[in-house]
């Protein structure tokens, strides 16, 4: 819990390339985390899941502030056509009174069909469990091997934390919690943090708040106007010097997340492309940025048969300036290892070499 929330929420991914996103993210900072520690923590009710920029855990103290989101994207999910066709809205009804009266609930005790077979096509039973979903009406109760259990929110939330905070209050914390994890940024980088809230709310908040004035050198060597928190020397001064060994980062780390903010400050340019044509993909399927110090040496494309217990290196490409010792090589075999332990695999291969396929 401590981890969730330094970090103020954990992404949550049903890709299980090796392990699924919300475990290494939370592995990468603590190496004794393992698998089963998580979802306890959503059953105990410290834990909620919802939206930020995506399906998220956050920690349940944030709830009173998160009735906007709740109301955002309820809004949201409710203005669609789909949603407001009378007959529909009788089959939203339906299926949460079937919850409320049957108990929790998966989109596998439903039995609606997409009306297509586009990747993006959901049943109806499916759009109307999100839009419930998304205005807190309804809540992850638990997961089974990741699927999600609804329940009605009023069952789910505790009731002293329901309360609704006033709007100006909520967003004025939500940008304070932001900029306090942040430590520096612009108004668009609070504005994405949470994903909580517009432009305008976001520089509103700016405009009358008390933030330092810097300049941050970029990674280019440019300088860019940006904000601090109040402390922001004591936290210079407080900083440890950043380990030396290799880390393996996830896709969807908290450190990686604003590409914008990454690429300004560590000059590397990332992408997922799960979802991109293998054929017009720059690097793989899913690839793993690799940190040293303060600097990203690396990218390596992995996959994993869990059941058959190996894990296997199927691309790598270091970064301009990244000499592939022999020190380096043993680095990383030892930083996969670890890795290949989390997720119960004891077989690390390799299919390509470390220097097959430099850019």
């Amino acid at each position: 819990m401590d981890i969730i929330r330094r970090l103020g929420f954990v992404q949550i991914d049903t890709i299980r390339n090796v392990t699924r996103a919300h475990h290494h993210i939370l592995w990468s900072r603590n190496r004794n985390y393992r698998e089963k520690l998580l979802w306890p923590l959503l059953q105990r009710r410290e834990l909620f899941e919802h939206f930020t920029h995506d399906a998220s855990l956050i920690p349940m103290e944030v709830l009173p502030y998160w009735q906007r989101q709740f109301k955002r994207l309820g809004d949201k999910a409710a203005s669609s056509e789909w949603y407001n066709s009378f007959v529909l809205r009788e089959f939203v009804y339906a299926i949460k009174e079937r919850i409320r009266f049957e108990g929790p609930l998966s989109t596998h005790a439903f039995e609606t069909k997409a009306e297509s077979r586009e990747m993006w096509a959901r049943p109806p039973h499916k759009k109307a469990l999100d839009q419930m979903w998304y205005s807190g009406e309804l809540a992850t109760c638990h997961r089974e091997n990741f699927v999600k259990f609804y329940d009605l929110g009023e069952r789910v939330f505790p009731s002293q934390l329901s309360a609704i905070v006033q709007d100006q209050e909520a967003i004025q914390w939500l940008c304070e919690q932001a900029m306090d994890r942040l430590s520096f940024a612009t108004c668009g980088e609070v504005q994405r943090f949470w994903g909580a809230m517009n432009a305008t709310e976001a520089k509103r908040w700016h405009t009358e708040t008390s933030l330092i004035p810097l300049q941050i050198e970029t990674a280019g060597g440019s300088w860019q106007e940006s904000w601090g928190v109040p402390d922001i020397e004591d936290r210079l001064v407080a900083l440890r010097k950043p380990a030396a060994q290799l880390r393996l980062l996830n896709p969807f780390d908290p450190a990686i997340r604003d590409r914008a903010r990454l690429s300004r400050l560590f000059k590397i340019e990332y992408r997922n492309e799960m979802f991109v044509p293998k054929a017009k993909r720059l690097w793989g399927y899913y690839v793993y940025p690799i940190l040293r110090g303060l600097r990203f040496v690396a990218r390596i494309e992995l996959k994993a048969d869990r059941a058959a217990g190996w894990m296997s290196v199927t691309g790598f490409w270091p970064e301009r300036g990244t000499r592939i010792s022999a020190k380096f090589e043993e680095d990383l075999e030892r930083e996969l290892k670890r890795f290949a332990r989390l997720a119960g695999v004891t077989d690390l291969r390799w299919d390509v070499s470390l220097g097959e396929q430099v850019r």
